[in-house]
């Protein structure tokens, strides 16, 4: 399933994308995934995620913003997504930076099963049990094999692996896909990630299946999106609105002509 596919059929059918979000950019990841062209719920209440969740295409569960009841939230729309049978997206944001958020993830991880995990280096190294340097919700510092870790997490949890940065690896624990591209403004605007969360969530939402495909080709999408925002914006705040622009106007002959999508050869673990 062509990448253009993924896009057309989005925008055909414009997914029900259900998000507990982190309130510090729920407002962009909801523009966003409107400009994308699918059809956000921002329900978090513990009283109706489950009716909620039920009713999307897909949830996407992020942890930026966390208490103990979004923990509960976040299980019970897990579990009924997992019932539905829809995708899950889960954002581990800043999970390193705490013991609650360590505790956190790997109590959801038991309960619910996710398509696709999406996450910055320094989360992947806290999720590959590996010592890291964290920074809250930025990447931090240490030494990992990017691809290796993700690929053994991916097994282990039995879903994709996507780790976002100057260069993306998103692996299923076999295949491991390489996506160049984006813009160097894209990591200065808060949330930046969220929304990509987000729109992984919405091609998962069409997918039919074809997670690996999907997700790849979400975050190829979304590099391509940061760089023509950069066309016209050089500043933070323009550039954040154009990232909404460019979510909307990118089309799927843009990205034909614009793929940096590489299939690796398999690591073995």
């Amino acid at each position: 399933m062509g990448q253009q596919h993924f896009l057309e059929k989005l925008r055909v059918k414009k997914p029900l994308v259900h998000n507990i979000a982190n309130i510090v950019v729920a407002n962009f990841q909801a523009n966003g995934l409107l400009a994308l062209g699918a059809s956000p719920m921002m329900a978090e209440g513990i009283e109706e995620v489950a009716d909620m969740a039920a009713l999307a295409d897909c949830t996407v569960l992020n942890i930026g913003t966390l208490d103990q009841g979004t923990v509960l939230s976040i299980i019970e729309a897990g579990k009924s997504a997992n019932k539905k049978g829809i995708p899950v997206v889960l954002d581990p944001v800043g999970v390193g930076a705490s013991e609650f958020r360590r505790n956190s993830v790997t109590t959801i991880l038991k309960e619910v099963q996710v398509t696709a995990i999406r996450c910055n280096v320094g989360e992947l190294a806290t999720l590959g049990n590996i010592e890291w340097q964290s920074r809250g919700a930025d990447a931090g510092e240490g030494q990992i094999d990017v691809q290796l870790t993700a690929k053994q997490v991916a097994k282990r949890l039995n879903c994709i692996v996507a780790v976002t940065g100057v260069e993306d690896s998103v692996t299923d624990g076999q295949t491991t896909i390489q996506i160049d591209g984006g813009h160097d403004l894209m990591p200065l605007i808060t949330g930046s990630g969220c929304l990509l969360s987000a729109v992984t969530g919405a091609f998962l939402a069409v997918s039919e299946g074809h997670h690996l495909q999907a997700t790849a080709n979400a975050l190829s999408f979304y590099k391509q999106v940061g760089e023509r925002a950069a066309k016209t914006a050089n500043a933070p705040g323009t550039f954040a609105v154009e990232m909404i622009n460019s979510l909307y106007s990118l089309t799927s002959e843009d990205l034909r002509d614009n793929m940096k999508i590489v299939e690796k050869e398999d690591i073995q673990i």
